[in-house]
């Protein structure tokens, strides 16, 4: 299973508005939320306008405009994102509209939809709010979680060898 770049940058940038408009709800830019994440201003324009039209963000026009979440964050999950974009998790061709031949007799085919279950079911639980609380947890962390560093050491080395 793999998240399409789409998901993740909405994903990201709307953890990373919500993180940065304050109690009061301030606009924050979509320049600013693209140097933050690393994500392309156009690219980004689009999702956001995408995310707006199917009622998750408010656009703010003026100097001091931006975005602000259309609703509390507690009250996003992340599958009302993966929703308003069309994004989907898929577990195999059995649960697309190709479809396999071979599911009548495939011993894994139930197997993939707990699966997908499992996981919409999470998708469905996790709000932004919960995302930031992730986050606050992290930096307040006084080890370093082993299984992270090793997922960092991993990416490091790739980004190594691909300069070489």
């Amino acid at each position: 299973m793999r998240l399409s770049v789409t998901a993740r940058y909405a994903i990201n940038a709307l953890s990373d508005l919500y993180s940065h408009s304050d109690s009061n709800r301030k606009p924050v830019s979509v320049s600013d939320i693209s140097k933050r994440q690393n994500i392309p201003v156009n690219y980004l324009e689009q999702l956001f306008a995408k995310l707006r039209k199917k009622g998750l963000l408010t656009s703010v026009r003026g100097a001091q405009g931006g975005y602000v979440l259309s609703r509390d964050a507690s009250g996003i999950c992340i599958s009302d994102i993966l929703n308003a974009l069309d994004e989907s998790l898929i577990f195999g061709d059995c649960q697309t509209e190709v479809g396999c031949k071979n599911a009548p007799l495939c011993p894994t085919f139930f197997l993939w939809q707990r699966v997908k279950d499992s996981v919409d079911e999470i998708l469905d639980e996790t709000s932004l709010e919960d995302l930031l609380n992730e986050k606050v947890a992290l930096l307040n962390q006084t080890q370093v979680d082993p299984v992270r560093e090793e997922v960092r050491n991993r990416a490091v080395k790739r980004e190594q060898e691909s300069k070489e």
